[in-house]
């Protein structure tokens, strides 16, 4: 094995295989990654103690270690965590086979999977990156294991120059050949529950929750006119069953048949949203969406909802409108959104009518509800006090401080009491808008309830409740960082001025428009996007595409060939100068020696033909070839080929 494997080689190998695991750390179970790693020290110390390397029967228990692990992590064998744990196992063991290099190729090719797999998870900017490194060092490997003479970093050097040679194929593959989409075998898909968002219920606090949380939900790009902060309502799901303290959807929410075709008026806004992976079909458009396409659609409440898996990255075209008017209101619907759990209190009665709930128009109490709000001392808190028992009651009479659930959770409470039909909306308000990109970026902190409040003649008519306390939550956008901040418990050990904030912020800002163009360009560039920017290019159909494809593939072909393949000029060593200069002045004899004669039977036609100069010739032959091929030529040899060919003065006998 010593004389098959090259110690440098193997260093290299196990080097490069531990950096494409690596990132698997956070998504393999530790037990499966701890085993994987210390497979792979085990056989790093075999590289100098080769007598500690395990025999066959200790690698055939190694592997029923590894199948037991396996079988103990994962229920089955299909899926994406399951698969990679295999790959991953599977290259350990096999670490502990190498003994020719055919292993070291298996081995090699094996860490491509285990690398390719990194995109199942994470296929931001940052993994591509890292993967194309670790590309170059796996090829660097290949190389090493080819040619003995190759040290490592030149390895690396050729290996990149192989990737960037094969890039302009590659950018050509990626736009022109046809996008594929993947079969959805639901056996293979997988659960993300580890994405959090809005919830299918509301319950006082989890909205607050979502405020301290910085995770991005979607983006927004504007092709016109971008709608002021107040009007970027991101409708989401709409809760009209209660028990008091949960609010749930109502059942009927899907009954679309019998509802009043909405009427839109006022401008039209046209955007593009990217939806994050989430748990939930919903999508988030700004209230009220009026033209999608397939696979979205909208519920009974409004809502847009997806038909395809919502646990990648999505993007959709949209047209809103932020004037519309819903019609009328269905037996079911009125019924469903004056729905109470018990009878009110009498407090609560007693504040609906001083208010004039049930002698005023709906308006008039509506506006009466507002100013009680803004004059009895309610308080806007992200971290309001816990009301477990009556929580709508407490917050009227005790606490008099919440979030945005508290207000209007309270405020439809207070409508359905009076008998006016009442809902709560949940989604999203607001959103930083970011001027390298373009575009609006939400997240979680944007997280927000308001109600909706049906009208004769007007529909389901927006109220927010929390502007009565808090109208810069709405006017202004959210500064979560400042949100964050104020509200979460932490000990920052270094304080950072308004200039420094700034700057990171334009960083931020600038990394979120880079990662927005490769999600958009790069990640989603599926079939309808493909056919969608050809088409701009004048490229449509099939035919043509593959014509292109084929085109474009011949000339950047060409281009590397004439590259790669024309003459480049010899680069000559000092003995290789000597030789020349003492055969240049064998061709004033007329002993032209041919480019493709060796050294020695060039000296043997010398000999031939003027014998007399032979002698002299072949002694500077003789150093030629020992300086030339020698395993560890001395530089007394140059020297002496330098002296021998000086002195050789050959004339014509």
């Amino acid at each position: 094995m010593e004389q098959t494997i090259n110690q440098r080689t193997l260093i290299f190998l196990l080097g490069s295989i531990g950096l494409i695991t690596l990132p698997h750390a956070l998504h393999v179970p530790i037990p499966i990654i701890s085993f994987f790693f210390a497979l792979l020290t085990w056989r790093a110390i075999g590289i100098w103690r080769p007598a500690y390397l395990p025999n066959q029967l200790l690698v055939f228990l190694l592997l029923l270690s590894g199948i037991g692990l396996l079988v103990i992590m994962h229920q089955g064998v299909f899926g994406r965590d399951a698969g990679t744990a295999v790959f991953v196992t599977a290259l350990g063991l096999k670490l502990l086979e190498i003994k020719t290099q055919r292993d070291l190729y298996l081995i090699t090719y094996l860490a491509f999977i285990v690398a390719a797999s990194q995109f199942l998870y994470v296929q931001n900017i940052l993994m591509a990156a890292y993967t194309l490194l670790v590309c170059i060092s796996l090829l660097g490997t290949l190389l090493c294991i080819n040619s003995s003479g190759l040290g490592n970093w030149q390895s690396l050097k050729v290996a990149a120059n192989f990737l960037a040679q094969a890039l302009p194929l590659t950018i050509i593959l990626f736009i022109f050949f046809p996008r594929l989409e993947a079969p959805r075998w639901s056996f293979l898909q997988e659960d993300n529950v580890a994405i959090s968002g809005l919830s299918d219920t509301l319950e006082p606090g989890a909205i607050s929750q979502l405020g301290l949380s910085g995770e991005r939900v979607f983006r927004a790009k504007f092709s016109g006119a971008i709608p002021p902060n107040e009007q970027r309502y991101w409708r989401g799901p709409v809760f009209s069953y209660t028990d008091g303290k949960k609010w749930q959807q109502t059942k009927n929410t899907y009954f679309k048949g019998y509802l009043d075709k909405v009427n839109f008026f006022g401008d039209a806004y046209q955007y593009k949203i990217l939806m994050e992976p989430q748990n939930k079909n919903w999508v988030f458009a700004l209230d009220m969406p009026a033209a999608f396409e397939w696979p979205l659609y909208a519920n009974g409440n409004h809502q847009l909802l997806t038909s395809e898996p919502s646990n990648k990255r999505a993007e959709y075209t949209l047209s809103s409108y932020v004037n519309y008017n819903t019609g009328y209101i269905t037996k079911t619907e009125f019924s469903d959104n004056l729905q109470l759990p018990k009878s009110p209190e009498q407090r609560v009665t007693d504040l609906v009518k001083q208010l004039g709930g049930f002698d005023e128009p709906p308006e008039t109490f509506i506006k009466h509800l507002f100013l009680h709000f803004r004059q009895n001392k309610f308080y806007y808190t992200l971290m309001p006090p816990l009301m477990t028992e009556n929580p709508i009651e407490m917050f009227l009479f005790d606490t008099r401080a919440g979030f945005c659930g508290h207000y209007a959770t309270a405020f439809v409470y207070l409508m359905r009491v009076a008998g006016i039909p009442a809902r709560v909306v949940s989604g999203y308000q607001g959103g930083e808008y970011n001027e390298a990109g373009g575009f609006i970026e939400v997240r979680q902190a944007n997280a927000h309830a308001w109600a909706e409040v049906w009208l004769s003649g007007k529909g389901w008519v927006r109220y927010d409740p929390t502007t009565a306390v808090a109208p810069e939550r709405v006017e202004q956008d959210v500064n979560i960082e400042q949100q964050i901040a104020s509200n979460a418990v932490s000990f920052a050990p270094v304080q950072l001025d308004k200039q420094t904030i700034s700057l990171l912020k334009q960083v931020r800002n600038l990394w979120s428009s880079a990662d927005y163009s490769w999600q958009r360009w790069i990640i989603n560039y599926d079939r309808q996007n493909q056919a969608s920017f050809l088409s701009k290019l004048g490229i449509s159909g099939f035919k043509k595409m593959f014509h292109w494809l084929l085109g474009l593939l011949a000339v950047v072909i060409l281009v590397l060939a004439i590259m790669l393949l024309r003459k480049q000029k010899t680069v000559l060593d000092e003995a290789q100068i000597y030789y020349l200069q003492a055969s240049a002045k064998l061709a004033k004899l007329g002993l032209v020696r041919a480019d493709n004669e060796g050294a020695n039977d060039f000296l043997v036609r010398v000999t031939e033909q003027q014998p007399l100069v032979a002698l002299a010739f072949a002694h500077i032959t003789r150093l030629y070839i020992s300086v030339r091929y020698a395993k560890d030529p001395s530089e007394t040899l140059l020297e002496q080929l330098q002296r021998a060919v000086s002195g050789f003065h050959p004339q014509v006998k």
